[in-house]
This record gives structure tokens, sequence and C-alpha cells, in this order.
């Protein structure tokens, strides 16, 4: 099994922060990093603080971290853990990746903003370090053509689910230049190590979980609306009655993000131009609606449930 004493997270939004958390509940020690905030908080300027304050530096990963002791269900096994994890940010501490054994990227869910941070990401690398990315179906290939020759070999997707400590499922998809010894490697180490229940995937639009997960919610909106049930009614019958979990449609997307389930959505039925079921991907306009609202599910207090 690789061994993997110290890790990286970049990004400290629900899901970096999230697995920063699971990893340090597997004996990690972690840094998490993310974005230096342009704009100072009243409570920042009330304490005289400037933007080249560390304390301001590193608010975004901060808070990540402040968030992981009142997030539910609790993503750390014990709270003392969260002493594991160290906090910085992109522009003053990427020279803390040199000592880590395994870097993942769960930045935003962007291709083109993705493809500008691997580069930096690569440049900080030690040699044989695993560098992995989130992403929940976005092509591990395209985004392997921004990483030198070298680093390619041990770049893959370990894409958790939400929340990480709890979804056993683990997506891995190598890049097509990835050593599949690596790849497996990892695959032991998430299995061993995190407690993962390893699928292999190929690099296609959404992998597998989220090809069939977001197409199961798009199917229970569009039959909603045809129907004229509530989000309760729909709910009731789509979760363990079904056979599928108790947060069922609504309260998974809830718990996920709309932002996120809107995204995947639109990947996919802009990427499976082919699949007899494209249509199905097509959400109504009242999702659009409500993103415009901010109604994002349990991350803005507000989305299907309040």
């Amino acid at each position: 099994m690789r061994k993997i004493k110290r890790a990286a997270v970049l990004g400290a939004g629900v899901m970096g922060a999230t697995i920063a958390a699971h990893m340090a509940n597997a004996g990690l020690e972690v840094v998490m990093l993310d974005i230096v905030p342009k704009e100072l908080t009243e409570e920042e300027k009330a304490k005289g603080l400037t933007l080249e304050s560390p304390q301001v530096r590193n608010r975004i990963a901060q808070q990540g971290l402040d968030g992981l002791y009142k997030t539910r269900p609790a993503p750390f096994l014990l709270n003392e853990y969260g002493k594991r994890i160290e906090v910085g940010n992109f522009e003053d501490h990427m020279h803390k990746l040199a000592d880590c054994d395994w870097v993942l990227e769960a930045i935003v869910e962007n291709m083109d903003i993705k493809k500008k941070v691997l580069p930096n990401v690569a440049s900080h690398l030690k040699e044989g370090a695993v560098l992995s990315s989130n992403t929940s179906g976005l092509s591990i290939n395209e985004m392997a053509t921004a990483l030198p020759q070298q680093v390619r070999k041990n770049f893959m997707v370990t894409h958790f689910f939400n929340p990480p400590r709890y979804m056993r499922l683990m997506e891995i998809v190598g890049c097509n230049e990835a050593d599949p010894q690596v790849v497996q490697q990892m695959a032991d180490f998430l299995t061993k190590r995190m407690g993962k229940g390893v699928v292999f995937c190929k690099d296609t639009p959404n992998f597998v979980g989220n090809r069939i997960g977001i197409y199961s919610i798009a199917k229970c909106v569009h039959h909603m609306n045809d129907l004229g049930m509530t989000v309760e009614e729909v709910d009731a019958v789509a979760g363990k009655p079904t056979g599928r979990p108790k947060t069922a449609a609504f309260k998974t997307t809830d718990l996920v993000g709309l932002d996120t389930m809107a995204h995947v959505a639109k990947n996919s039925y802009e990427n499976l131009p082919h699949d007899e079921e494209r249509e199905a991907f097509k959400l109504p306009s009242w999702v659009d609606s409500m993103l415009e609202n901010n109604q994002l599910g349990d991350k803005t207090k507000q989305g299907f449930y309040k």
C-alpha cells in the first residue's frame, strides 16, 4: 500500500473541507488552502486588520475549518482531529505542497479555472507525489493537458461523495498517461486507510455515480412537474420506500447543493448529444430561478427545504 503521511487539499468549500476532515480522521497531516480575500469584512476593519494581515489572507480556509465543527453529520470522528489540519492560502503557502505525498484539488467545478490552477500546483509537487482532482464529472484527460508529462503519470480523479466520512463510494479515474500501478496503490490506500469502496470509472461525462444520480433526480423533477406533486410527496416515495437513502431526491440535492446539481445536469446535457435520455437533463426554468435567488440548499439555508 502506498505510504501517505501528509496531504494537501486545494479548496476549503463544503467538499474540500469535509475531505480534509476525513483525511485527518485517517491520521494524515493536512494542509488546506484557498484563495486570498479581496475585501475586508466589517469585523476585520474594526480590529484594524489589513488585506496583508495573515488572519485576513487565510480567512477563507479558516472559515472552512471552523465550519467543520458545526457541520452535521459530524465530519470528524473526534473534534481533536481538527488539529491535524493547517490552513493557508494559494499565494503564500503553495510551497507547503512540496512536503505532501498527496495533493487533492477541490476548487470550483470549472474546466478553464482548473486548467489555469493545475500548472502552478504541479510546479510545487515533490517527485512521486500523487495529484488528484475531486471533480464530479469533468474530463481528467482534458485537465491533464495542462500538466507536465512527469506529473501526468501520477494524475487521477479521486471523487469523494458528500459527506465524505459517511459515503463509502469512491470513484477513481486515471488519466490516459497515469501509471496503472500508482492508480492501484491509491485505490488500496483509499480502501484500507480511508474505508472507501472503490469503483474504477472511464473518463466519460459525470462518470458513473453522477451520471445515474443526476438522471434520477432530474427525472424526479420532471415527474413532480407532470404529476403536480410537492417536494415532500416526491421524497416520501424516492427515499427508503424505494430502497434509497432517507435523504431521497430533494433533501440530497439540498445537501449537495442546487448549483452543483444544475452544473452536473448541464454538463450531461452538453456532453451527451447522442444519449437517448438527453432531454431528461434539461431542468425546468424554475430551477434557474432558485439559483438566481441563491436558494442553493443547506449552504445558503434555503433550497427545496428551508
